[in-house]
């Protein structure tokens, strides 16, 4: 972690800049801040937006969030009922109050399917995505940092990017800084990770010497010897006048929550919402519980000031969380939900009011989703088990047509009942959403895997409407 030594600060010692070791694979500052010279984000291919995507790891139920179907039998409706939303005629699941609120600024897709029921990372990382973080297509494009602020272009934000006593991020289930086919260039940067490469990537250097320049470079350069360590690394010295930009300009301060209004961050916080002392023990998920509450609404306040700044692609996740079984690892659907659509609510409608309050709904695309829904049929235990044939999906922002409800499902919310919407729909609507795609298909040198994309694609068409 780059950790910049504060003297005068008593409220923080340290400023964290955040890691910059992606997912272990021994990837430099240099690295990370080598951006390719053709991929200025002047150019028309790109569209000034940016696409933060909360991935709902573990499988939220459609029944208890977008699509209650209370005309449904007992132990399949929604068992945490309805409420009415912005929208005549639509309700959502009770735990989602605020998000009701605003229903006529978002998009729910009701017939969204992530085609099995297997515990991994999709859409995250799939092979609509050629089993590459979504991220890393963009930064492909865009290059991996930005080169008025030296920001990353893609960041994966897991909960110790804001509370560092949580839990190391899970990768249980699937490597979320993989590349594919688009190069380790393009990983995405992950703050807070705290393993062994980031260990020994730290410059504690005091607030009063970092106007001195030269003693910065000089610092960086031992930097480089430290990390020679753990890995091969070239061009230090082309690119350390980014490393220094990203110290020290708006790319750092993006990841500091402490620049910004303390009301903000409160209206944010959502620590509030899961009292780890009230967290039923009995279920082996618990720390999991604790965390998303923690973290949830400081990662999405951290997602909204990384779009400010210039970050093209922020992946949000909080620790496996959405598995309700109801069994010895995992909460029923009614205290699960409790334990993670009440944060889910308070932070995701906080995030759109304050990007609405900011003028910057054309300029911010949400997507929330999970990697599966849940069971149609309650089981005996008062859990839903994994399934693959139909999940949620919400979508805000982007300067797409909001407001809409889009598809159907089953009466028993188990399977799209009119127009399926698939994980190659969504990845197709990203990259219609950040590129012209006419202008990205003249662009040269781009992988072949691109232009597949791009050419056996299609984006979900009510939003583009």
């Amino acid at each position: 972690m780059l950790r910049i030594f504060d003297h005068e600060h008593s409220r923080r010692d340290f400023l964290q800049v955040g890691s910059l070791a992606m997912g272990g694979l021994g990837l430099s500052l240099p690295s990370l801040l080598k951006i390719r010279e053709a991929s200025a984000l002047s150019n028309p291919v790109f569209k000034d937006r940016s696409v933060v995507l909360l991935f709902m790891h573990g499988g939220p139920p459609q029944a208890e969030t977008f699509d209650p179907k209370m005309t449904a039998p007992s132990g399949v409706r929604s068992v945490t009922g309805e409420i009415p939303t912005s929208l005549t005629g639509v309700t959502y699941g009770s735990s989602l109050t605020k998000l009701a609120k605003l229903a006529h600024l978002t998009n729910v897709v009701r017939s969204f399917t992530t085609g099995n029921g297997n515990h991994d990372i999709k859409p995250v990382v799939s092979p609509h995505t050629f089993g590459a973080n979504m991220g890393s297509i963009y930064s492909r494009v865009a290059g991996s940092t930005r080169k008025d602020s030296g920001i990353p272009t893609n960041v994966n934000l897991f909960p110790r990017a804001v509370c560092p006593d949580t839990q190391p991020a899970n990768r249980n289930f699937g490597k979320f800084e993989a590349t594919g086919p688009f190069g380790s260039a393009n990983s995405p940067f992950v703050p807070g990770s705290g393993n062994e490469l980031q260990s020994n990537m730290r410059l504690n250097i005091s607030r009063d010497r970092l106007a001195d320049r030269k003693q910065l470079l000089t610092s960086l350069d031992g930097l480089k010897r430290d990390l020679e360590k753990v890995s091969a690394i070239d061009g230090m010295s082309i690119f350390r006048e980014q490393a220094y930009s990203l110290l020290l300009g708006e790319g750092s301060k993006a990841f500091d929550l402490s620049g910004e209004d303390p009301k903000i961050v409160e209206r944010y916080d959502t620590s509030r919402l899961v009292d780890p002392k009230k967290i039923d023990k009995k279920w082996n998920n618990h720390k999991n519980y604790k965390d998303h509450g923690q973290s949830l609404g400081k990662l999405m306040l951290l997602a909204r000031r990384l779009c400010e700044a210039g970050c093209g692609f922020i992946t949000v996740t909080t620790n496996f969380v959405w598995d309700m079984h109801a069994d010895k690892n995992n909460a029923t659907i009614d205290e699960g939900m409790r334990y993670c659509g009440l944060p889910f609510d308070h932070a995701v409608s906080t995030f759109i009011e304050d990007v609405e309050a900011r003028g910057l709904s054309d300029k911010i695309l949400l997507i929330a989703c999970g990697e599966m829904g849940r069971n149609p049929k309650v089981n005996k235990r008062g859990g839903r088990d994994h399934w693959g044939r139909l999940a949620p999906l919400m979508i805000y922002g982007g300067g797409l047509t909001r407001g809409q409800i889009i598809g159907r499902s089953s009466p028993d919310v188990g399977e799209p009942a009119s127009d399926p919407v698939t994980i190659k729909n969504l990845v197709a609507t990203v990259l219609h959403s950040l590129f012209d795609v006419g202008e990205l298909r003249l662009v040269p040198g781009l992988p072949r895997e691109i232009f597949d994309l791009i050419d056996n694609t299609q984006p979900i068409r009510p939003l583009f409407s």
